[in-house]
């Protein structure tokens, strides 16, 4: 699967109705942004059971604005629609995919659950 372009429409509900969604959030004037962006789209071939998207941080200022984003690239990882990865710097392929992998094995149900005991 390649990636995705997700902007302010489609972010949300691509996050809730996917398992695990990766978000790349870049810029066309940005070096380290196009260093990673090959590697992000072979991660995403190498990976097809994930959702990988990339959102221009030019194009959706509101957007970048609201995930909180101060330098680009930022990768993000959603996993059940909750944010479990954010980290901004370009990744060389092994560290992306110890990431992926770290992702996939994460177990958001028991975190969320571990967060809500202690909340209480």
């Amino acid at each position: 699967m390649a990636t995705s372009t997700l902007g302010s429409e489609n972010f949300e509900q691509t996050v809730i109705e996917n398992e695990i969604v990766l978000v790349d959030f870049w810029a066309s004037w940005c070096g380290p942004c196009r260093m990673f962006a090959p590697i992000f789209e072979q991660a995403s071939t190498e990976n097809p059971q994930i959702v990988f998207g990339k959102v221009d941080t030019e194009a959706e200022q509101d957007l970048a604005a609201a995930a909180q984003i101060t330098s680009i690239p930022t990768l993000m990882a959603f996993k059940k629609g909750k944010l479990v990865f954010s980290q901004p710097g370009a990744l060389p392929a092994e560290a992306l995919k110890q990431v992926i992998d770290a992702v996939v094995e994460f177990d958001v149900d028991a975190a969320v659950a571990a967060a809500e005991e202690q909340g209480d």
